[in-house]
C-alpha cells in the first residue's frame, strides 16, 4: 500500500474576511491539509471569521500589520508547532505581521507574505525594502538550515522567477515583480541550495498563481507565477510533487502547494 502523503497549502487569500464570503471556510474544511499558511489576511485575530475561527482540526495562529488591514499571515495546521515565530529582527519589517516561522518536530515552515515592490505611484520604490526584506529572511533561516531543520519557505513572494513564470514578460521587464534585481534575488536562493519545488515537477509554461482583476485576465490565463513553497536541500528528498489549483476561486491568488512523506516531520 502506497504511503499517504501529507498535504501543504500556501494561499495568498487577499482578506481572509472577503475570501471567507467567497467560500474560503468551507475550502479550508475540506482541503484535507496537514497545513496551509495565508497571506494578505488583513484582519486582527479577534476580526477573523467564525466559520474559520470555529474550526477546531486546525491550531490557528495569525500574526497581523500595526496598520489595519494591511498584509497579515495565518498559519493552520493540524498538529500544534512547538514554537511559533513572527520576527526579523527590525521594526520596519516587523510592523507590517509578514512572517510565520513555525517548527513541526524537523520541519519548519517558514509563511510569508513577501512584500511589492511597486510604491505608492508604482516607481518601484519599495524594491529595496522588499530586497532587504528577502535578505533578512535568508539570514533568519541561515542557522536552522546548519541545524539541520528541513525547511520549507512558502508564500507569496511578489517575484516571477523566470520568463516562463508569466504570460507577457517583455511587457514587464520594468514591472515590479519581474525586474531584474528582484528575480536575481531570487537566482540568488537557489545558487544556495534553495529548491523552488513546483518546478521540479513541472518544466512547462502556462502555469499561474495570481491574475490581475481586471475582466476576463484569469479566464485568458494571463497570470504571474509568484506564489512558491522553496524548500531547503534537506526538506526536498521528502516533497513528492508540487501543484497549483487556479480553478480554485475566492482571491486574486489560487492555492498552490506541495505533498510530503511524513517523514519530513522527524
Amino acid at each position: 500500500m502506497a504511503k499517504r502523503l501529507a498535504r501543504l497549502y500556501s494561499w495568498n487569500v487577499n482578506g481572509i474576511r472577503a475570501a471567507t464570503k467567497k467560500g474560503f471556510a468551507d475550502w479550508l474544511a475540506g482541503c484535507e491539509a496537514e497545513i496551509v499558511g495565508v497571506q494578505e489576511v488583513r484582519a486582527l485575530a479577534d476580526q477573523i471569521p467564525p466559520e474559520v475561527a470555529s474550526q477546531t482540526d486546525y491550531f490557528q495562529s495569525f500574526s497581523a500589520a500595526e496598520r489595519k488591514g494591511y498584509s497579515g499571515v495565518g498559519l493552520f495546521s493540524r498538529r500544534e508547532p512547538e514554537w511559533v515565530k513572527t520576527s526579523l529582527g527590525e521594526d520596519r519589517f516587523d510592523c507590517e505581521g509578514r512572517l510565520q516561522i513555525a517548527r513541526f518536530g524537523r520541519l519548519v515552515v517558514a509563511n510569508g507574505y513577501f512584500p511589492n515592490g511597486n510604491g505608492k505611484d508604482r516607481d518601484n520604490s519599495r524594491i529595496p525594502y522588499k530586497l532587504d526584506w528577502y535578505q533578512a529572511l535568508f539570514k533568519k533561516l541561515a542557522p536552522l538550515r546548519r541545524s539541520g531543520y528541513r525547511i520549507l519557505v512558502m508564500g507569496d513572494f511578489n517575484t516571477a522567477h523566470r520568463e516562463i513564470d508569466l504570460a507577457r514578460p517583455k511587457d514587464n521587464q520594468s514591472t515590479s515583480g519581474f525586474c531584474p534585481e528582484e528575480r536575481a534575488e531570487l537566482d540568488r536562493w537557489v545558487d544556495k541550495g534553495w529548491v523552488d519545488t513546483f518546478r521540479e515537477f513541472e518544466p512547462g509554461p502556462d502555469h499561474y498563481s495570481w491574475w490581475s482583476q481586471r475582466f476576463g485576465v484569469r479566464a485568458r490565463n494571463v497570470g504571474w507565477r509568484i506564489d512558491y513553497v522553496f524548500a531547503s536541500p534537506s526538506a526536498m528528498p521528502f516533497v513528492k510533487g508540487a501543484f497549483i489549483e487556479p480553478s480554485v476561486m475566492g482571491s486574486d491568488h489560487c492555492p498552490i502547494g506541495v505533498d510530503v512523506d511524513p517523514e519530513i516531520f522527524g
